[in-house]
Formats: C-alpha cells, structure tokens, sequence
C-alpha cells in the first residue's frame, strides 16, 4: 500500500499548492469569484468537463450500474445533454451578461426584486450539491486507509475548502484542468478495462446477468424521463454551471468550449454504455450481494486493482469528487454572500473602501466549507442528496429563469410566485412521495409553470426601460453590473 499512500498524498499535496499559486492571483472579485473572466477555450473546456463528471458521476454512476445495469449510463447522459444544451443555446448570453450569479441575472431582467428568494433557492441546491460529493470521501478514504466516516469527511472536505478559500476561482481551475487528465485516465482507461476483464468479459457478465442489466431502458422509461427533467434542465441553470460560463474569455469560447466540454460528457456516458455503469455491471458479477449500490465502487477498487493502479484510480476518484466539490462549494458561498447575505444586511459603502470584496467572500467559503462538511457527516446517500438539490433547483428556478430568457410578457411577480409555488410544492411533496420518487419533480415543475404564467398575465408588464437595459446587456453593450441589485423603476 506504500505505492499507493505516495500516489495519493503527492496529489493531494499538489491541490494545496495549487490553492497556494491561485491566491497570489484573485486579488479582486472578478479574479476570486469568476478568474478575472479570462479562460481561453482549452482551460474552459477542461474545468467545464471536471465539474461535470464529478462524485455524483463516478461514484453515484457506477452504483446505478450496480443497480440497474448499462442503463444506469442514463444519469451522465442527461448531465452531459444538458450541458451541450447549455452551451449552443445559451451560453453566449449569459457569457454576455456580466454577472456573478444567476439571482443577478434574474433582477437584471425583472428589474431588480427577485434575488433574495432566488438566491435561498439557489443557496440550498449548492448546498446539497457539495455535500453529495464531500459524501463520496468516506468512499474513497475507506478504501485506501480504513478511515472512520467521519475523519474521512472531515479530511476530504479540509482539503477542498482549504485550496478554494486560498485562491477562489483560480485554484479551482487548476486544480480542475489536472482533475479532468487524472480522472480520465484513471477511470476511463483503467478501471473500465480492468474490471471488465476481472468479471471475465462482457459474455460472462451476460451469462451471469439478467438480461435486463443490459436493456438500454432497463431503468425504466419513467426514470430517465426524470432524469432529462431534473439533470439536462438543471444543468441549463445551476450557479454552479454558470459560475464557469462567467469565467469564459468571451462568449466565443462559452459556446464552443461548452460544446466541446458537453460531447466529453456524452462519450463518457456512451463508452461501453458509460463508463461507471459498466464498472457497476462488472463489480455486480463479482459481488452479487453489497450491503449498498454505493459500495460497489469501493469494493471492486480495493479488491481487484493492483498495487500503484489502485493509488492512480483512487486519486482519480478524489479528482472527480474534488472538481464538483470545489465548485459548487464556491458557488454555495458566492450565492450566500452575494444574493442572501448582502442583502438583507443593506448596502455596504464600498466607495469608501470599508468592504473587503475577496476577504468576504473568502470567509462565505470558509463557513460554507463548514456547513457543507457538517452536513456530508449527517447525511449518508449521495443520490437521495443529489436528488434533493436538483428537486429544489429545477422545480423552483427553471421556469422564472427560461422565461426570463425567452419570453417577454415574464414579470417580476410571475417570477417569485413561481420560484416560491414550486419550491414549497417540491419540498411538500418529496415529504410525502419520498425523495427519490419522480412526482415531485414533475408537479412541482408544473405548478411554478402555471404561477408564473397566470401571475405574469395578471400583472403590470415589465417596465421597458428594465428590458432596454436587459437587451443591452445580452448584446453584450454594456458594463460589468455592479455587485448591488437593479432597482425596480418608479
């Protein structure tokens, strides 16, 4: 095992230091927060990817393959689409808009009283979504060391919150860009392989299998119809997401390096029917009765891989949790100090330089960092937890953010009505249905649909000089906007 602590403490190491090279870079907000908006096509593309095929894709993928067989490549697929989506229709735009946050973008285009309730919605969705990957820690840490749970946690989740609140965006790019080439190798073009062949190949897996592991549908239709409406729209609006597409050089490159960084994903999902899947298959031909789909990972690592590739495989698997921890942990921090935190504490006089902007959001990182590591310890199931996240996310914001972009008529109280109908609905109903059943999603989605519509149609249009403005800044004419909201017109 000596080869494989060296492997492991040499990459953990080189995270530090790369948090280490990324502070002496954010010396302002846009540098901490969005890397000074300055990523060329190839560093968007890498850091795009590695926050995509994170924990929840790795990890959570290859217990879906436990569980379900090929079909489990579904979940990767649809974040992957989503992300494609993202990037051809929408990311120029946003690109363009010149903002931190998406509750930014929401007052921009509603004139300035949307944030607060948006940005709680939000806050809670980055929320869950680091913790679902500081989870995957205890995975990866019990493999190599035999840690209890909790060290795990509490060590993984240190590391992530220490080189992020270091250097901010900056580190997190770096240390992505190195994430995406570990993760690759060490998961797509070792594990894979490895544990096909440890099963005996693909005909000794169908002997041994049900026919339905290797039914492309086998998840069922009614799954990954949820899964299109929960990860392929979701992508299309998390803070998490749209923090990278703020870093891009210029709406050229959020556009083709999204794309690119999108059809990464969608040949992850489809090699060998998706790469965690496979490897779930195969770990289910070895290991037919795991206490848990999520231990199917974990146990094919440590039982089947040699000596210096399982170091290489679990750094890969830090890499791919470390890259979606990162950054949705800024994300959590950049919502809660930007949308929530300054805003109900009031306007700060920063003209007279009594406002630090990277020393506080530096600190949201830190508590953040905390809250996240707290709530990884109490929670144990990385999907359930991925599935709440995109719940909140999807039924509560969806529907006010498409529409802002797409339909004119939307106005401010349409907005909140829908954000807050389907926020409540989704969470109401995940009391009563469960939280990983489909009709959360589905009703809640509906009800923020008609509140939006219904109350828009029923109130004042949206002022035309808050749509001038908003035009402007897609066309990308105007100034970066200030960290303050727009205010309603009079």
């Amino acid at each position: 095992m000596a080869i494989d602590y060296t492997v492991i403490v040499v990459y953990l190491a080189g995270m530090l230091a790369m948090g280490w090279w990324g502070m002496r870079r954010a010396r302002s907000k846009s540098e901490f927060l969005v890397a000074g908006r300055r990523l060329g096509p190839a560093m968007y593309s890498g850091t795009m990817a590695a926050i995509v095929l994170g924990g929840a894709s790795t990890i959570g993928g290859v217990g879906l393959g436990y569980q379900y067989g090929l079909s489990g490549a579904w979940m990767v697929f649809t974040i992957g689409l989503g992300l494609l989506a993202l990037s051809v229709f929408f990311s120029a735009r946003i690109a363009r808009l010149k903002v931190y946050t998406v509750s930014e973008m929401l007052d921009l285009r509603y004139g300035g009283r949307a944030g607060v309730i948006s940005g709680v919605v939000m806050w809670a969705y980055t929320l869950m979504l680091a913790v679902t990957s500081t989870i995957a820690y205890a995975t990866i840490f019990d493999v190599l060391f035999d840690m209890n749970r909790t060290v795990a946690i509490v060590l993984g989740g240190s590391i992530v919150v220490a080189y992020s609140t270091l250097g901010g965006m900056w580190s997190i790019t770096l240390t992505d860009m190195v994430q995406f080439v570990v993760k690759t190798i060490g998961v797509l073009l070792l594990l894979l392989p490895i544990a096909v062949v440890k099963a005996g190949g693909f005909s000794e897996m169908k002997a041994k299998l049900p026919t339905a592991y290797f039914d492309p549908l086998g998840i069922g239709g009614e799954t990954i119809f949820t899964y299109v409406l929960i990860y392929t729209f979701g992508m299309l609006i998390g803070q998490d997401i749209w923090q990278r597409v703020f870093t891009a050089r210029s709406d050229t490159t959020a556009k083709w390096g999204g794309t690119v960084a999108g059809t990464y994903c969608l040949a992850y999902a489809l090699a060998g029917a998706g790469a965690g899947a496979v490897i779930g298959t195969a770990a289910k031909v070895l290991y037919p009765r795991l206490g848990s789909p999520d231990d199917a990972f974990a146990t094919i690592v440590k039982d089947e891989l040699p000596v210096g590739v399982r170091g290489l495989v679990l750094a890969a698997a830090l890499a791919a949790v470390m890259s979606t921890s990162s950054g949705a942990l800024i994300a959590c921090a950049t919502v809660a100090n930007n949308d929530i935190w300054s805003r109900l504490r009031g306007a700060v006089r920063r003209s007279e330089g009594e406002y630090d902007e990277v020393r506080g959001n530096r600190a949201f990182i830190l508590i953040m960092g905390l809250a996240v590591i707290g709530t990884a310890i109490a929670l144990n199931n990385v999907v359930e937890a991925l599935t709440v996240a995109y719940n909140l996310l999807v039924g509560g914001l969806l529907v006010p953010i498409l529409g802002g972009l797409l339909w004119k008529r939307g106005t401010v109280q349409g907005a909140l009505a829908s954000v807050i109908v389907g926020g409540v609905a989704v969470i109401g109903l995940m009391a009563g249905y469960g939280i990983l059943a489909n009709e959360p999603v589905y009703y809640g989605l509906l009800s923020s649909l008609v509140a939006y519509v219904a109350v828009s149609l029923g109130t004042k249009p949206t002022d035309e000089l808050v749509l001038a403005t908003w035009r402007e800044r897609l066309a990308g004419r105007s100034s970066e906007l200030a960290s303050e909201p727009v205010p309603a017109p009079r």
